[in-house]
C-alpha cells in the first residue's frame, strides 16, 4: 500500500470527529477495503483508531500531521532561504541528506518526516518514535571552513534549541554535553531531544554538515518502555499539545540566527549563553 493513502486517511481523520469509511472513500474515489486497509496501516504505525460500526472511524488521540506551508509561514520572509522536505515515511532524515549533500544538494536543505524506519541516534543507537510522537528532521548546512572549524556545532545547535523552547514556555530545559536537551524530573533529568551530527568534506577547505534533530512530543508508554534511558515529553511539561508545525518553523529560525553566529565567530560567541544552560 501507498503510504500516501495512509496519510491522507490521516488527515481527514485528525479534526478528531468520527468519520465513515464510505465518506472517505468517496472524498479520494476509491473502495471502502482501500480506506480499511490503510486505516490498518496507520495502526502498525503506531497510531490508535476507534472503529465503531454505523459510526466509522476517529483518531483516539488528535495527531497534528507536518504541513510545508503552516512551517513556512511561521519561518516568514526567510523560508525562503531554505528547501523544505516533508516525507511521510523516510528511514533516516540524515541518511537522506547525506547522500544528497554528496551529489550537491542545496545549502538549508530541510528533511522532515512523520515516521523513520530506520532512525540514528549517537554510538550506533537508534531513535524510536511512532507516527505522531516526535518531531524528526534534519538540515544541511554547508560552511566555508573544513571539518577543523566546526568545533563545538552540537553546542551552538543545542543552545538554538533551547532558545525555541524557551519561547514556547519550555523553560525548565537544559544541555548536558555532547548533544542532549534534558528537563529535571524529580531527582533526576531525562531526555527531551537529541541532536546527531555528521560531516562531509575535508579537514581543510569547504565542509557539510547534516545536522539531525529529534524532539519528544507525546510518547506512549510502550515507547517509553524501549527508550534504553530516563525520557520526557512536550505533553508532559505543556498543558496544550504544541503544534510541530509552529516548533519546527521556530527552530529552524534558531537554527538560521545561532549557524550564521557560529560560521562568523565559532562557538566562542555562543560560549556563555550555552554555559547558562548547561546542567
Amino acid at each position: 500500500m501507498q503510504h500516501n493513502l495512509v496519510f491522507k486517511v490521516l488527515d481527514v481523520l485528525s479534526d478528531g470527529k468520527f468519520h465513515s469509511g464510505e465518506s472517505i472513500a468517496k472524498t479520494f474515489d476509491i473502495s471502502r477495503v482501500s480506506i480499511w486497509n490503510a486505516i490498518k496501516k496507520a495502526e502498525e504505525f503506531g497510531v490508535e483508531i476507534y472503529s465503531v460500526r454505523g459510526r466509522g472511524y476517529k483518531l483516539i488521540q488528535p495527531i497534528m500531521l507536518l504541513k510545508k506551508a503552516s512551517i513556512e509561514q511561521v519561518m516568514g520572509e526567510i523560508h525562503h532561504w531554505f528547501n523544505l522536505e516533508i516525507f511521510d515515511v523516510v528511514d533516516s532524515t540524515n541518511t537522506y541528506l547525506m547522500e544528497k549533500a554528496s551529489i550537491g544538494h542545496p545549502h538549508a536543505s530541510v528533511a522532515a518526516t512523520h515516521i523513520q524506519t530506520k532512525g540514528k541516534g549517537r554510538r550506533g543507537r537508534s531513535w524510536q518514535s511512532a507516527l505522531g510522537e516526535s518531531l524528526t528532521f534534519s538540515l544541511l548546512w554547508r560552511f566555508n571552513g573544513g571539518a577543523s572549524t566546526l568545533s563545538g556545532l552540537s553546542l551552538a545547535v543545542g543552545v538554538a534549541i533551547i532558545r525555541s523552547l524557551h519561547r514556547f514556555g519550555i523553560l525548565s530545559a537544559k544541555l548536558k554535553w555532547p548533544n542532549d536537551i534534558l528537563v529535571q524530573d524529580g531527582l533526576q533529568y531525562k531526555k527531551l531531544a537529541g541532536i546527531l551530527i555528521e560531516l562531509q568534506g575535508d579537514m581543510e577547505g569547504q565542509s557539510t554538515a547534516v545536522i539531525g534533530i529529534g524532539l519528544n512530543l507525546k510518547l506512549s508508554k510502550k515507547s517509553l518502555n524501549q527508550i534504553d534511558q530516563p525520557a520526557i515529553d512536550l505533553k508532559s511539561l505543556t498543558s496544550d499539545d504544541i503544534d510541530p508545525n509552529l516548533l519546527l518553523g521556530q527552530i529552524l529560525k534558531d537554527l538560521a540566527d545561532v549557524l550564521g553566529q557560529f560560521n562568523t565567530s565559532k562557538f566562542q560567541s555562543l560560549k556563555e549563553e550555552w554555559m547558562s544552560y548547561h546542567v
